[in-house]
């Protein structure tokens, strides 16, 4: 799933949309790791917490998109490296799910969603996003369902 859309930053949420009940970060957490991250555009460099650092791969917090982006899925990597591009020069909303290539030939997958504050104007360009990491690590040779 890659997926992005355009925002407009001066469109109000819909009615009651803030209100949802059903938000149970215990819930959450019993079925994912989530974890925020931030971009700065200006100088290309993603920063991580600890256990998207771990989960990615890498030894320091801070990255570049091409680094972040190493463990991933081969064939899904272009379409990622869009995505940010887009998100990069217009304000958007976007999300993505893949694979990563772990330790051991173990595959974990990572959904993640993000907006951007677009170089337009006078913005410096910024992104913020969640990284969520399902609880469970497919088996080397496992197949995944098809994607869309």
């Amino acid at each position: 799933m890659f997926k992005i859309a355009k925002a407009n930053l001066a469109a109000p949420f819909a009615p009651g949309s803030l209100e949802f009940g059903g938000h149970d970060p215990d819930l959450l957490a019993q079925f994912c790791v989530s974890e925020a991250w931030t971009g700065d555009l200006s100088s290309g460099v993603i920063k991580l917490g600890q256990w998207s650092t771990m989960l990615h791969g890498l030894t320091s917090s801070e990255c570049g998109l091409l680094s972040l982006m190493h463990c991933y899925d081969a064939h899904d990597r272009a379409r990622i490296l869009d995505l940010f591009e887009q998100a990069a020069t217009a304000s958007s909303s976007f999300c993505y799910s893949t694979t990563a290539f772990g330790v051991g030939g173990h595959r974990q997958p990572i959904f993640c969603v993000g907006e951007s504050i677009g170089m337009e104007g006078k913005h410096a360009g910024s992104m913020i996003g969640m990284f969520l990491f399902p609880r469970f690590k497919l088996e080397p040779g496992s197949q995944l369902a098809s994607r869309q």
